[in-house]
């Protein structure tokens, strides 16, 4: 059985731009799409009595969302399998529920507030730092959008050797015949002696060429597996978070790790993710990699 992907509706215009990347995405994949709208009207206007045939506002409200979402994702793909559905949630709880049952889960960077000051809608942050599915972040300009860079850009941690990052990234430049342009980037110690063996390598070489080996690892196991993707590799002195941001500008799609305890402890999400998400030029996926809970010698 094949798990949907999940695209969250509200009726803004982000949340349709995301809806129809969702639905090029299910394609690309060959997986089916579920819709989701999250609405607690029944807590604000109750329940209808029997006796009537009116139905309160906000239930028109939700069903005619979910019902424009569906019917302009039959339009732009009409092969393709979907459901659609109000859930009795809020946003953010409704989406990480549906998150568990999808392969991907996908929400627009603004929701219906007026708050326009935001970079962010708090919804879009909340499902991106705690699913356990990835997520992405519909964002960026008309070429990102319609994946007209054929780039995907993959930023590479300390933690990804052979992470589902790693194996996300890959799988999506396949569906895409897109090249995947992987970046490591290093910074030199902030403190240390002059005259410390590693600070004395000309331009930083030790931490470049550590760098290097740990990217090579990184992609081994994916490589292997998928030996026709066309690689660009970049060892890149820096902060991360800088310049995956930057390089977003001529890219489809940034895809970034993010780890995840096995119980939720709050907002589990690094800086890279965190400015890639307000900041990018294109969509951007996180992708969970669940670490076990600390032992008790650990946390001490």
């Amino acid at each position: 059985m094949e798990w949907p992907l999940v695209v969250g509706v509200d009726g803004s215009d982000a949340s349709l731009t995301a809806l129809d990347w969702a639905v090029d995405e299910a394609v690309r994949h060959g997986l089916p799409l579920r819709i989701v709208h999250a609405s607690m009207w029944e807590r604000y206007e109750g329940v209808v009595p029997a006796w009537t045939t009116d139905r309160p506002s906000g239930q028109v409200l939700a069903e005619n969302i979910v019902g424009v979402a569906a019917e302009r994702a039959r339009r732009r793909a009409p092969a393709l399998p979907l459901t659609a559905d109000v859930l009795a949630e809020d946003a953010a709880t409704g989406l990480l529920r549906e998150g568990r049952g999808g392969s991907i889960l996908v929400v627009g960077c603004r929701g219906r507030s007026d708050l326009a000051d935001l970079l962010l809608g708090s919804v879009s942050l909340i499902v991106a730092a705690r699913a356990h599915c990835p997520v992405v972040v519909v964002r960026g300009d008309r070429q990102a959008l319609e994946a007209r860079h054929g780039r995907i850009l993959l930023g590479v941690g300390e933690h990804d050797v052979d992470s589902p990052a790693v194996r996300f990234a890959f799988r999506e430049a396949v569906a895409r015949d897109a090249e995947l342009d992987v970046v490591r980037t290093w910074r030199r110690p902030a403190q240390g002696p002059a005259d410390h063996l590693l600070t004395k390598r000309a331009g930083g070489a030790y931490f470049a060429e550590e760098s290097a080996d740990l990217l090579d690892k990184a992609l081994e196991a994916a490589l292997s597996e998928h030996p026709r993707v066309r690689l660009r590799k970049s060892v890149v002195e820096g902060p991360a978070h800088r310049l995956l941001t930057a390089r977003s500008a001529a890219a489809d799609l940034l895809v970034v790790g993010a780890r995840r305890r096995d119980k939720l402890v709050g907002m589990e999400l690094g800086r890279v993710a965190h400015r890639a998400l307000h900041h990018a030029s294109c969509p951007v996926a996180v992708v969970p990699r669940l670490s076990p809970e600390p032992t008790e010698g650990e946390r001490r």
